[in-house]
């Protein structure tokens, strides 16, 4: 499993400079972690590097990578469950959590896309009425011209994830 960090996150974590990595073979394998901030607030968005299915923790006390990835994994485990997505998470994404490297961002269409992301979530969490759990399931519905396919100019996170995921039941 690759964690690709941000150079932001990178710091907070303590983990220095990062080597470049290609993209996983596994496409539920490469995720990618960015920094952000609400008011005062700290918060993280860990998307799937290839279709950006994301969700979004508090950054608060998570200082280490173990603190991280713990923290990550839990939170990936609870979203894709509630999101009918429990299949994915066992059998594709919790086996390589026992191996995981890091490495830097893949990309600017990737890093550009979770700025994306990251600007809907801002103005989700300004409110102080939505939690970052909730946040999750909006930024899945955004439509991204990242995922565009076939005729269609944008898609959504949620959409391209499940469709990968029911080919592979």
């Amino acid at each position: 499993m690759i964690l690709r960090l941000s150079q932001r996150l990178a710091k907070k974590l303590k983990e220095g400079s990062l080597p470049s990595m290609p993209l996983d073979d596994n496409p539920y394998a490469d995720w990618s972690a960015h920094l952000f901030t609400v008011g005062r607030t700290q918060y993280i968005i860990v998307s799937n590097t290839r279709w950006l299915y994301s969700v979004v923790l508090y950054g608060r006390g998570i200082t280490n990578f173990s603190d991280f990835i713990t923290d990550v994994m839990g939170i990936l485990h609870d979203f894709m469950e509630d999101d009918g997505q429990a299949f994915v998470y066992q059998r594709f994404i919790a086996p390589g959590s026992g191996n995981i490297q890091l490495a830097k961002s893949l990309n600017r269409s990737v890093t550009g896309s979770m700025n994306e992301l990251i600007r809907v979530a801002q103005v989700c969490l300004q409110d102080g009425n939505t939690s970052p759990y909730q946040v999750g399931f909006r930024l899945n519905d955004v439509l991204l011209s990242a995922l565009a396919s076939g005729n269609a100019p944008y898609g959504k996170p949620n959409e391209a994830f499940k469709k990968l995921a029911d080919e592979c039941r």
